[in-house]
């Protein structure tokens, strides 16, 4: 008999490392891809490992969260099947989530209520596919009380992720888990390669109840999922590790199996744009055997049409949403949101372009993410030249990734 399952996504973070995309919105509900929220890919996942009671946990800037969970994710009730959105309650004191194991432990009465056997825990703001009922399946075979899922990165990142150390006896037992340290050893397998956290847990519910209670009346902790739950597991040997390149997802290629990113950052976040636009993409938006569920919007059907000048409205390796015109300008190696406008002789290049983004005349456009609203009016240029754009205020990387923020009106220069 399968065992009963519960779901809880965390999206109470700030995401501060995405401003300005994280202005006024939290971090799982930034734009992602032309059509979806970044929390849709977690609860993609979940939905299609056939895990359908959700409970997703906010806290900062969550009202577009909430509002796309509540008119995008409905399933059927009849069926006890239900993705809900909590936000932060003072269930057990007068104070906010003060990190995401506390998160869960205010929110112990959503596991009361659902009685369930295992407790998935995902983050919710990572781009990726996995069917978390293998993950599921090897925890149990593993006798552990909590299982961290791994993904393999070059060892030159060591210091950006949370890193698994393995016991050499038995590599599916945790041994050491250290947030960010300078230094790791390789892989036995794969010597260039470490092994890091990728926010995704499995518990035993009387196992991580029990954690969580402990970790609460604890004062040298910050209540961390990462930093303080899971070496309580390790401390004990009772911590498992999933790699995450034994999941094998229906439809996926050899190319895109492993895929799996951490946009917490804008290069991240608009490198994992770049991953989608290719003829065979890195990340595959297109495997409909594994699809990303996202809300559906009643725009009506791309166009690409000549201007007023005899140019014909063109875009190639591009992503163009629903409702987007391309009236004699060029779009190439861009991702375009719904309702876009793309105007006569403007140059879209390497654009990343929220919904209702308007490009004026002859603007031009390069390296560059356009917030939603964004207007550039006729002949304006964003991402052509840095320390213009700086002066303006907009946020440039130290790439050369400029950002505009949501409903501003660039003017020509």
């Amino acid at each position: 008999m399968s065992p009963k399952v519960l779901a809880i996504v965390l999206a109470g973070g700030e995401g501060n490392r995405l401003m300005p995309l994280t202005m006024d919105r939290a971090k799982p509900a930034v734009p992602f891809g032309g059509s979806y929220r970044l929390i849709d890919f977690a609860l993609s996942n979940l939905v299609n490992s056939r895990y359908l009671q959700v409970v997703v946990l906010t806290q900062y800037k969550s009202h577009s969260l909430d509002r796309h969970i509540s008119e995008t994710w409905r399933m059927s009730t009849l069926l006890g099947n239900y993705v809900a959105s909590v936000p932060a309650q003072q269930r057990v004191g007068k104070s906010w989530f003060q990190g995401s194991a506390d998160a869960i432990y205010q929110s112990l009465n959503l596991i009361h209520d659902a009685r369930p056997d295992i407790v998935v825990v995902v983050g919710a703001d990572h781009v990726y596919r996995m069917d978390f009922s293998q993950m599921v399946d090897a925890h149990i075979a593993s006798g552990a009380s909590a299982s961290v899922a791994a993904v393999r990165q070059p060892l030159d990142q060591v210091s950006q992720f949370g890193v698994i150390e393995t016991d050499p006896q038995d590599r599916s037992r945790i041994a050491r888990f250290v947030e960010k340290p300078p230094t790791t050893e390789g892989l036995p397998d794969d010597p260039n390669s470490f092994l890091a956290s990728m926010g995704n847990y499995v518990f035993t519910t009387d196992a991580l109840v029990e954690a969580l209670r402990a970790d609460n009346e604890r004062l040298d902790t910050k209540h961390d999922m990462g930093g303080d739950l899971v070496p309580y597991f390790v401390d004990r040997n009772d911590c498992a590790v999933y790699d995450f390149t034994e999941n094998s997802v229906a439809g996926s290629t050899e190319r895109d199996r492993r895929y799996w990113r951490d946009v917490g950052t804008i290069d991240s976040f608009y490198d994992a744009h770049m991953d989608l636009i290719s003829p065979l993409p890195i990340f595959n938006l297109y495997n409909m055997d594994w699809p990303i569920y996202t809300r559906q919007i009643t725009s009506p059907p791309a166009k690409f049409v000549r201007g007023r000048n005899p140019d014909w409205g063109v875009a190639y390796d591009s992503i163009v949403g629903p409702g987007a015109v391309v009236t004699g300008g060029l779009v190439k190696g861009s991702v375009l949101s719904p309702d876009v406008f793309v105007s006569d002789g403007a140059r879209v290049s390497g654009g990343v372009l929220m919904d209702n983004v308007l490009i004026g005349r002859g603007a031009v456009v390069k390296r560059a993410i356009l917030d939603k609203n964004v207007r550039l009016e006729d002949g304006a240029t964003v991402g052509v030249d840095a320390e213009l754009d700086r002066s303006r205020g907009y946020k440039v990387t130290d790439s050369g990734i400029t950002v505009v923020s949501k409903g501003v009106t660039v003017a020509a220069s």
